[in-house]
Order: C-alpha cells, then structure tokens, then sequence
C-alpha cells in the first residue's frame, strides 16, 4: 500500500515537472516569436522610413513653389496678392487635384506590377498615364484662361477675378508639367526611387526663388512673373527626372520606351484612375468648401483669416504624414503584387504605429508653440490669439490625419480606389459639412466649429478605413493583384510588327469601353 502510493506521487512529480518544462519552452517560444516579430517590425520601419524622409522632403519642398510665389506677390500690392492666392486655389482645386488624382491609379498598377516583376508593364502604365494626364490638362487649360469670367459669375470682385485670370493664364503651362511629373513621381516611388525625385524638386526649389525674383522684380510681367515662375519650374523638375529615367540603369528594365501596347488596357487604367480622382478631389474640395463658409460667419475678415492660417499651418505640418502614405502605398503594393499578404499587414500595423508616434511629437510641438503660429502670419493681436486658441484643435486633427493617410495608402495600394471615395464622400460631405454647419453656425462656434466639424468627418473616415482594414482577406487581395495584373497585361499572340496593330488596339479599347457603359439590368 505504501509502495503504491510512493509510486502515485512519483508519478505526479514527474508529471509536474514535464508541465514546468512545457510552460518554460512555450514562454520561451513566445518570447522568441516576439522577439522576431520586434525585429521584423524594426526591419519594416527602416524601409519604410527610408521612403517617407525624401518623399516628406520632397512634399515640402513642392509645396513650397506656389508658397513663395505668393510671398513675392504679396510684396506687390495687395490686390495683386488676393488676385494671385484666387488664382491658385482656383487652379488647385479645378485643376491640380485632378491631374493629381488621376495619377493615383499608378500607386496601384506601377506598385503591384514591380512587386510581381512585370517590369515592362510599370512602364506601359505609365504611358497610359501620360496620355490620360495630358487630355485632361486641355480641357482644364480652356478653364484656366476664362477663369477671370468663372469667378465674376460666382460673385468675386471683378478686378480681382480679372488679376487672378491674367495670373491663371501664365500658370497655364504647369497644369502639364504637373500631370506628367505626377506620373513620373508614382512611377518612381514604385521602384523606390525616391533620391532622385528629392534631388530634382531641391534643385528646382532653389531655381524657383531666383526665378521669382527675376520675372517678379525685374521684367515688365510684374506679379504675373510669379506665375510664370511656378511653369518654368514645373518643368524643369521634370526635365530632370525624364533625363534620369532615359539614362539611369536602375529604369533600365521598367522603361523600355514608347510602345503602342500603351493603348490596350486603357479601360483598366481608368477603372482605377476616376475613383482615384474622386478621393483626392472630395479631400481638396471640402477643404476649400470650409474656407467659404469660413466668410459667411460674423466678422468674415477674421475668420476667413484665422481659417486660412489654420488650413496653411495643417498643410505645413501634413507632409510628414504624407510622406508616410507615399510609403505605405509602395509598401503594399509591392508586396500584394508579389503575393506576400503577410508582408503587406505588417507594413500597416508598423505605419499606423509610426504615425501615432508622429503625430503626439508634432502635436505637442503645435501645442507648445501656438503663440508663435499666428505671430509667424499677422500682426494683429486678434488675429494671433484666435489662431493661438485653434491650435489644440489643429493637433488633435493632425494626429489622426495621420491614421488617414496610411489607411487611404492601403487602399491605394490595394486597388480599393472606389470604396475610398464612397467613404470619403460620406465621411465628408455627409458627416463633416453639416456637422461643421451645425457646430460654426447653429452652435455659435465660429471657425473653431467649422475645424471640429472637419474632425468628427477624419474621425469616421479612419473608423471606417480601420474597420476595413482589420477584416479584409489579404490573402485575396493578392490574388486580386495577380488578376489585375493579367487583366493589365498584353495577350501573348500580338505582335507590334502588325501594321493592323495600331487600328486593332484603338477599336478593341473602344469596344470594351461600350461593353463597360451598357446597363446591365
């Protein structure tokens, strides 16, 4: 009896002992599997840092030009300045944003194409992407020379329309400049050739303040050199950039020069191309919409002011975050296209935790500093102690403009264009318009109301993406990435040598744009 029971608890002891082993080597295991989840991340971070530096750079450095254009206007007269600063939030928002759209759909297809190593087709979407730019640009180019008669019949003084249309026409060229250097900076931030696209916009930023002191101060142009100055470096930064595309190795094998298969696919392209256009206009466009109702509150002078600083200092401040989205669209595309979903979600969860980092640093930093901002703008004591009380508003925006930005990237880069512009179609002008209507104008708030509303529309816009993001089936959209690219491609029995070719492509394009448009039901 008593052998049996020194047996049992033999027995229990080494089974004690072989579940303290179990549990050790499975807290040991875990402990490793984090560790090598930390230093995944930590790779992740290093890649996707070493794209959003020059791209953030790079953002400023663009945003720059139109800045100090306005800056040399401004010491002109003032008249001359408010003609300007119409001009080219006209241009901005009519043209700007939708050649800036339309060259979003590249984020996808150049994207995916590199990751799968169909180098010859991040060419070919290109091209595609040139030719659709470039129609675009005409149409928006007949606008921007009568846009001095569009704004007197939208009730704008008529001297200043009349100044802001002889601005608008000498902007008139850069309208085409920026469409192709769009797609030539999509193009390149495919392949992760983001260097060259800092160097050429550093170069140009330097030539532009020499050009707007030239044309601005010393020609008989006047304020119109501003203009002309904005065209000129436009074009120039993209003189640069095709020079290193014709003759660096490293776009030796995704440009092989213009071909004729550029035509077939071209539906496939604007399948992409409008909903991409629609979410960067419904952005731009609510933006301007809330300076509008900004000159609608009492006392306009102030608040239009105060809503103009707050939207400059947010503007300033985004290009960090959107350096990020650029990232994070790269990120995903490339690894969707090379069928490594996992790859892709661990890029998102890295760049959300990179953005909140982000915005808390830059928000204190707003925050600390909110009597220097509306010193750094006006003189007026009003008018610094109202952008001084918008600054917490302006951070807490800023924060989760951040989770914005990488979660609009991810549907970039995924190719969900068209669900991104419902949501922001809602999130927008279904949510944030009224609930800024309601706060600015019912509630008495101002234009700290009109900013809130613009908060609770980011808010529900990144619940949402969120939302999406967490329960979407990667694996899927990898799949989905290896469709798009065979629906993209050419069939394998063309031949360019086909004199019919040319015709062929044309009408086959024609036919499955009619086939598209006929209703189904």
């Amino acid at each position: 009896m008593f052998r049996e029971r020194e047996g049992e608890r033999g027995r229990e002891q080494r089974i004690e002992k072989g579940e303290e082993v179990e549990q050790r080597m499975k807290r040991q295991e875990g402990m490793e599997q984090r560790m090598k989840i930390g230093e995944e991340m930590m790779k992740e971070m290093k890649r996707q840092t070493a794209l959003t530096l020059p791209l953030s750079l790079a953002n400023f450095l663009m945003f720059s030009l139109q800045f100090v254009s306005i800056m040399f206007v401004g010491h002109i007269s003032h008249e001359k300045l408010a003609g300007a600063s119409i001009a080219i939030s006209f241009i901005n928002s009519l043209g700007f944003s939708l050649l800036m759209g339309a060259s979003s759909a590249l984020d996808t297809l150049c994207g995916q194409s590199y990751g799968a190593k169909s180098f010859k087709l991040v060419g070919l979407h290109l091209q595609r992407a040139l030719l659709v730019v470039v129609l675009i640009s005409l149409p928006l180019a007949f606008l921007m020379a009568f846009s001095g008669r569009i704004l007197i019949q939208l009730h704008q003084l008529p001297e200043i329309s009349m100044t802001a249309e002889s601005f608008a026409r000498l902007m008139i060229p850069s309208l085409f400049a920026f469409g192709l250097l769009q797609c030539i900076f999509k193009f390149l931030q495919a392949q992760k050739l983001v260097i060259p696209i800092l160097l050429s916009t550093g170069l140009t930023a330097v030539l532009h303040v020499f050009n707007c002191w030239l044309f601005t101060y010393n020609t008989e142009l006047g304020y119109r050199g501003a203009a002309l100055s904005v065209s000129i470096s436009y074009w120039f930064n993209l003189l640069l950039l095709v020079l290193y595309i014709f003759l660096s190795p490293s776009c030796k094998e995704t440009w092989t020069g213009f071909s004729r298969e550029a035509f077939h696919g071209l539906w496939s392209f604007l399948k992409l191309g409008i909903p991409s256009t629609l979410m960067v206009c419904f952005q731009n466009w609510q933006f301007e919409l809330l300076l509008l109702l900004a000159g609608l509150l009492q006392n306009p002078e102030l608040q239009t002011s105060v809503m103009s600083i707050s939207q400059n200092i947010s503007s300033l401040v985004y290009v960090l975050p959107l350096g990020v989205s650029g990232a994070i669209t790269t990120r995903i595309s490339n690894e969707l296209g090379a069928e490594n979903p996992r790859a892709a979600v661990q890029s998102i969860l890295t760049a959300l935790l990179t953005v909140g980092i982000e915005g808390m640093l830059v928000g204190s930093a707003i925050i600390c500093g909110r009597s220097f901002w509306g010193h750094a703008y006006s003189e007026e004591t009003e008018v610094v102690n109202a952008v001084a009380a918008m600054m917490p508003w302006i951070a807490l925006s800023h924060c989760i403009d951040g989770f914005q930005c990488v979660l609009l990237g991810t549907i970039r880069g995924s190719g969900r264009q068209k669900i991104g512009a419902f949501v922001c179609l809602g999130s927008y002008y279904i949510i944030g318009i009224p609930a800024s209507i309601i706060l600015g104008f019912v509630l008495h708030m101002g234009v700290k109301g009109l900013w809130i509303g613009n908060l609770c529309a980011i808010f529900v816009q990144d619940f949402v993406l969120l939302l999406m993001s967490t329960f979407t089936n990667w694996e899927k959209q990898a799949m989905k990435a290896k469709e798009r690219l065979k629906e993209s491609g050419m069939p394998s029995n063309t031949c360019e040598s086909d004199p019919n070719y040319w015709i062929f492509n044309i009408h086959a394009s024609m036919h499955s744009l009619s086939i598209t448009m006929e209703p189904t039901g």
